[in-house]
Parts: structure tokens; C-alpha cells; sequence
């Protein structure tokens, strides 16, 4: 049957597919951007970067990632399926205050936004992320429902930032998959670039098109919807996203569909 808007509340988390041995302890937030005040690729206006550094809470399940497989009863397939936007917007700064003051409480004085965006469409839960960094160059997320921010994180501002691909150009945080009304579907996901990075995009499955995500102070994140193109299963996971970079020259210098960390070949 087709999943509604009453069914399957739960969010599935992805942890990039990593190993369960690398990922423990890390839990998922979910991540649509908007950028403050100024920054690159499909951005709005952003903050100044405070240099590159380097996290909802409904019942969560992991989802897979590349080379793994799917959790009991949960379905996933890498392609039978549609991306109908994955465009973000720009969350205004009044708002992004109040979203970390919820989140963080006595804590969000100590971090600046990089990015805060509103996803393409919202789920129960969420609706877009805020990512902040503080003078240690360390990042926090949190996911957005209207004016409210909250972390499945404890402390709220624990994240993890070691999580590094191959040649560490990308770091990944967390992504997530949600129910998003019927037969669509919310996908976020975050992370951080080098100064090597001038552009990170985001393709989904076996489907090569790729989607820009929206980058300012180190962070990336994306925000995706996307409709089965069958009904699918009631433990849903999506098509695994896959992460890209590339530098000033346009040149490709990191292909998570090509790193061993995120495959089976470890």
C-alpha cells in the first residue's frame, strides 16, 4: 500500500552507510539547508565563514548506506524512484536565533550559524536544519520544525566530525530519510569540506543526476524530495545518497560512490 501521512511516522537514520563499528555511539539529525549569510552552490544569503572546522526525536531505525543491506522487513532500492525537487531556501536569521535557542539552550551562544535552510517539503517532524560552528571550529545541527529546533544528540551539541572520507576532503554527519505525506518522502543530510572543496553535490542512487547542496562556513547540507515509483514497503529507506566534490577547476576530487570506506570492499 501506498504510506501516508499517518503511517510509518518514524525516521529512518542513516549513518552514510558507515560500518557499525565506526558509527557507534553517533546518533542522526536531520539536515535541509538554508544559509544565512552568504556561502556556495544553491545558497541564499550566508554568515561569514568562521573557518572550516570540524548532529525530530521520533523512534529511529538506521537505514542502509552503500554496501549495506537492508534491516529486517525494511525496503530500499536504488533506483524506482523520482526526485521531484530538491530545492532549499533561506531560513530568515530571527528565526535561526530562536530554532538554536531550543535546541541548545544556555549552549547556543557559543555557536554561530553557517547554514539553516527550509527543506522542499516538510514531514511530521521536520521541515529544515540549522548548522552552527563554535570558535573551536566544531559543529552542531540541529532539525527544524517551524520557530523550534531539537537534536536527537545528547548533549544536543555532541557531533560527531571525525567521520572523514577517503583522502578526508568530506565528512559526513547525519541524514535521514522521512515520511513526507502520501507517496512522498523528505530526504536531508549534512556534513563538512576542506578548503579544497569549491562545490559538493549529491546524487542519489544509481540515478547519475547530481543536486547541489548548499555550502557556507565549511558545512554542506542538502534537502531532497522524492516519490517511489511503486508503493513501497512500510520500513521505506530510500535510495542511498551518494556525495561528491569537486574543486576550483571543476575537477572531481571525491566520489563517495568510489570510496572504499562506504563499500564493501573494507
Amino acid at each position: 500500500m501506498k504510506i501516508g501521512p499517518q503511517t510509518n511516522r518514524a525516521s529512518l537514520h542513516r549513518r552514510w552507510g558507515v560500518p557499525l563499528g565506526v558509527a557507534t555511539g553517533v546518533t542522526a539529525v536531520s539536515l535541509a539547508a538554508v544559509v544565512i549569510l552568504g556561502g556556495t552552490g544553491d545558497t541564499g544569503p550566508g554568515v561569514a565563514d568562521p573557518g572550516h572546522g570540524g548532529g525530530g526525536p521520533a523512534p529511529s531505525t538506521t537505514a542502509p548506506g552503500p554496501g549495506a543491506s537492508s534491516p529486517s522487513g525494511a525496503t530500499s532500492t536504488e533506483s524506482g524512484f523520482t526526485v521531484t525537487d530538491a530545492t532549499t531556501t533561506p531560513i530568515d536569521a530571527g528565526t535561526v536565533t530562536r530554532i538554536l535557542a531550543s535546541c541548545l539552550g544556555a549552549d547556543a551562544s557559543r555557536y554561530d550559524p553557517v547554514v539553516a535552510v527550509r527543506t522542499p517539503l516538510a514531514s511530521a517532524d521536520s521541515d529544515g536544519v540549522v548548522v552552527a560552528v563554535d570558535s573551536a571550529g566544531q559543529y552542531v545541527q540541529c532539525q527544524s520544525k517551524g520557530d523550534k529546533g531539537s537534536s536527537p544528540d545528547s548533549p544536543p551539541t555532541f557531533i560527531n566530525d571525525r567521520l572523514w572520507g577517503t583522502g578526508r576532503v568530506i565528512s559526513y554527519f547525519d541524514s535521514l530519510v522521512e515520511p513526507a505525506g502520501r507517496g512522498a518522502y523528505l530526504m536531508l543530510g549534512a556534513g563538512h569540506y576542506t578548503s579544497d572543496v569549491a562545490k559538493v553535490t549529491v546524487s542519489f542512487g544509481e540515478d547519475p543526476k547530481e543536486y547541489p547542496a548548499r555550502m557556507a562556513g565549511g558545512a554542506f547540507v542538502y534537502g531532497a524530495a522524492l516519490s517511489p515509483d511503486t508503493p513501497p514497503g512500510p520500513r521505506y529507506t530510500g535510495p542511498s545518497p551518494y556525495v561528491h566534490a569537486y574543486d576550483a577547476s571543476g575537477k572531481e576530487i571525491y566520489d563517495q560512490t568510489e570510496d572504499p570506506i562506504f563499500t564493501d570492499e573494507q
